[in-house]
């Protein structure tokens, strides 16, 4: 088996596959790595270190002809996709959930594609889970884009001319990116309250020492997988209320809040961030699905009557070289999954394999996506 490392979009600083775990993959069964040249320049990963973990430099072309899984972060490009042959693996997080448009070339060109956005949350998946490696990216890149945004300190100071007050922080969803978020704003001397309707999320926010903000009436699901849901009108209205009275004291405001499959709950509404703090900063990581703050723009960093809000979802491409390293061991141990003893076997019998498969023979394999695609 040859596995080929394809560059990623102009936009996107990462590379799916690190020079530090290529040694793993041979290891693993795979009898050659090909990489596009240049792939992990933005990431500070240079091709002789490629090359010096005995990867071949190859042009585009040559990594879809020859290789038999091909890794990218990103979907492929409509001319890439045409490229690809029969049964050949398709390996990346491509959010079919809300780009359903990738699901169907991948199908038309027979190939078999994995995303790993699409694991189920499982004990056994949490080594490849990508989505839980990039939130805790994203939580950490959050907090410290909105210091740089922030017009004052975020610890309390005592000096000379008098005490600084600490600045306060408010986290919208305690995932993986809110924990993150919340753990590197208290390092960082902030004071924190965290949001979330999972009741579960209440010990975890505690135990980093924040403030949980409990809304009563929240509804949940074990067969959500450990997401949130949808919830009430009633209970929107009292969540809206918290929100608002909350998000007027805080200096910095974090959403992480997303549903998969759906647009992301509007949290912030307009007239909230109206009577927010002149100065105070929002920093949206669910900008791509609609975002959590009425007024987020994705891709932008805009004033809202003096609030800086700022509309990221990619913020793991601003920390290319460690998001990158993370990403890189997800796909080896996903790829475990399909070597033993060095001989490769795909087994969609596997729960993990079947729930990431968005593409096999012509086919949709992840029951979860059919649900959303036939909706």
């Amino acid at each position: 088996m040859i596995l080929g490392i394809l560059k990623e979009p102009a936009s996107e600083n990462r590379v799916s596959v690190t020079p530090d775990t290529a040694a793993a993959f041979l290891k693993l069964g795979i009898a050659e790595i090909l990489l596009e040249k240049g792939a992990g320049t933005r990431a500070g990963l240079t091709d002789e270190a490629y090359t010096q973990q005995g990867v071949k430099l190859v042009s585009e072309d040559e990594v879809l002809q020859k290789a038999n899984i091909v890794t990218r972060i990103h979907p492929l490009e409509a001319e890439q996709t045409k490229k690809l042959t029969a049964g050949q693996l398709v390996i990346g997080q491509f959010n079919p959930m809300t780009n359903k448009e990738v699901v169907q070339p991948l199908n038309a060109a027979k190939a078999t594609a994995f995303s790993l956005d699409m694991l189920p949350r499982t004990t056994r998946a949490q080594a490849m889970d990508v989505l839980s490696s990039m939130a805790t990216v994203a939580g950490y890149k959050a907090i410290l884009t909105a210091a740089t945004h922030l017009p004052s300190f975020f610890p309390m100071f005592m000096t000379a001319a008098g005490t600084i007050k600490p600045a306060k922080v408010l986290i919208i969803g305690a995932g993986v990116a809110g924990l993150q978020a919340i753990a590197t704003a208290k390092r960082l001397g902030a004071v924190v309250e965290a949001f979330d309707v999972r009741a579960a999320a209440r010990e975890e926010v505690l135990s980093l020492g924040a403030k949980f903000v409990e809304v009563e009436g929240a509804q949940e699901s074990a067969a959500a997988g450990g997401y949130a849901i949808q919830q009430s009108e009633e209970y929107l209205k009292k969540q809206a209320e918290a929100v608002h009275k909350h998000a007027q004291q805080a200096d910095v405001i974090i959403c992480t809040a997303q549903i998969p499959g759906r647009k992301a709950p509007v949290i912030i509404q307009k007239d909230t961030v109206d009577v927010m703090k002149p100065g105070a900063v929002i920093v949206d990581l669910a900008a791509s699905s609609g975002g959590n703050c009425a007024v987020t723009q994705d891709g932008k960093t805009i004033y809202h009557n003096g609030v800086c809000v700022i509309g990221d979802s990619n913020l793991p491409s601003s920390l290319p070289k460690d998001a990158s390293a993370m990403f890189s061991k997800n796909i080896l141990n996903f790829l475990k999954l399909f070597f033993e003893k060095g001989q490769y076997k795909l087994n969609l019998e596997d729960d993990i394999v079947a729930a990431s498969c968005i593409a096999h023979e012509g086919e949709v394999v992840s029951e979860r996506l059919k649900s959303v695609l036939q909706a």
